[in-house]
This record gives C-alpha cells, structure tokens and sequence, in this order.
C-alpha cells in the first residue's frame, strides 16, 4: 500500500479521518446535550437569576452594596458573630463583649433565634443584628421566590424577639448568588461579608496564639468573621476574646458595629 509524504499509509489516512469525525460528533452531542439540560434549569427567577420572569421586580431602593471591608482612615474594627443564638456560647461571647465595653454584630438565624430568643432578649443593647437565614440553608441553591420568603420569615423572627429589625443580611457560607441578590434587595438590605476570619482550626488548644494572628491581621475597616455555635474548636476563638480585643486596642483600633463602620467609610480619593 502506497505511503502519503508524511509517511502515513491510505488506511492511517482514513482511520485518522474517522476518529477526527467521531469526535466531532461526540462533542456536538454533549455540546446538545449540556444545551438541552441547561434549557430546562429555572434560571429566569431560579438560583441564577436576580431577576423575576414577566413580573414587578419589587425592588426597594433598585440597588444593593455588597461589602466585605469598608475604606477608612480611622482605625475601626467590627466584630461579626454568625449562627446563633444559642444557650452554650452566646452568653460567653455577651458576657466577654459587655465587660470590655465592645459592641458587635450578630448575623442571626432566625430559627435559632425563635427557639432561644431568651438568650437574647434585652441583652443586645449596644450591638447590631442581622439577617444569616432562617435554619442556614444554602440561600444560593433556592430561586427567588424560596429565598426571598426564607430571609422574610427569619426577618419577622428577629425582629419579633429583638425589637429591632434587621437592616444587614449576611448568606450562609458566603454564598451569593442572584437569587439571594434579588431577594436582599426586596427585603432593602445591605449584603455583608468579612475581610477576616477567625481560624480556629489552625490554634488548636492555643486562644492566645489565634488571638495574636488576628490582632496582627485587622486593618483600618476590617470586618472580623466569628462563630457562637458550632464545633467545639471555635471555643479557641471565644477564649482568646479578651486578648483578641486588648491586643486591637493596643493597636489603637476602636471596636463599631458593622452599620457604625459603614457610616463612617471614607470614599476614595480618585486618581489619574
């Protein structure tokens, strides 16, 4: 059988041309085939979605910030406490805050909060609440509709055993998505995140050395990541407090609530 110049035979030549077709076809059918099952997922009002299909968007400012940190000259610093209440370490965290004179924010779910509400009640004068869900699902995951009437029931709740209603959401996990957005934004929330987390895992058995590592890391505007429910290592954080907070205050730092911090951001000079 006669060579080609490359030095492939006839029947190389035809194999080749054979796999090359194939493929082709196999990546045009998964190319249909992702196509087809995409076409299917509820993206108008659906997880990806910030927008709902034919309908009023009831949007209350129109708008929504998502913060992780705030630009500022002063040195502030807002302490955020995520997934309570609850009766085995909220206390210590209110007890530790009101004894060194600190106010927080606490990112409440709200069945924890409808469960415990006497854990809190008439003991967050001084500090913020925000939203973190109703039972810390994955808001992400829902359409907009579910997310939406999620957030709304743990806003009654809060509201109900605070006093006070919730102006600031923060998503379980951190998770956006334009569900979560567009519900944020019926609601007329702030969307918070963190700039810094408080890493437990990495101290085990030392609430000193965790409480250095986040001293040396906060920043003029730092929004500080906490727990006070959860696995018992956060414990290493919520023993290391008192240091945690005399260490920042000897780093010139004064402790605000989130919204406090907002308030007092700095915009940035332009450039150029």
């Amino acid at each position: 059988m006669s060579e080609s110049a490359n030095g492939w035979s006839r029947r190389d030549l035809l194999r080749r041309s054979g796999l090359l077709a194939g493929g082709a076809a196999v990546g045009a059918g998964a190319s249909q085939a992702w196509q087809s099952a995409h076409r299917r997922l509820p993206l108008g009002g659906g997880p990806a979605s910030a927008t709902l299909v034919n309908q009023q968007q009831g949007l209350a400012p129109g708008a929504l910030a998502v913060v992780w940190s705030v630009p500022t000259g002063q040195r502030l610093v807002a302490l955020t406490f995520d997934d309570g209440p609850a009766p085995q370490w909220t206390p210590l965290v209110l007890d530790t805050l009101a004894q060194h004179r600190v106010p927080a924010t606490f990112f409440l779910v709200g069945a924890q909060v409808r469960r415990y509400a006497d854990v809190v009640r008439g003991r967050l004068a001084g500090h913020e609440v925000g939203n973190h869900s109703w039972t810390h699902r994955d808001l992400a995951q829902m359409d907009a509709v579910e997310a939406y009437d999620d957030l709304s029931r743990s806003h009654d709740a809060i509201a109900d055993a605070t006093g006070t209603a919730p102006r600031l959401v923060r998503p379980p996990y951190g998770h956006l998505g334009g569900a979560v957005l567009h519900a944020a934004a019926r609601l007329n929330y702030r969307l918070v995140l963190w700039s810094l987390q408080m890493v437990e895992r990495e101290f085990p058995g030392d609430p000193a050395g965790h409480a250095r590592r986040v001293v040396a890391d906060v920043r003029p505007g730092t929004i500080v990541l906490g727990h006070d429910v959860g696995p018992p290592r956060r414990l290493v954080a919520l023993r290391g407090l008192p240091a945690m907070i005399e260490g920042l205050r000897a780093r010139g730092f004064t402790f605000v609530t989130v919204s406090a911090l907002l308030g007092a951001g700095v915009t940035p000079t332009p450039t150029g």
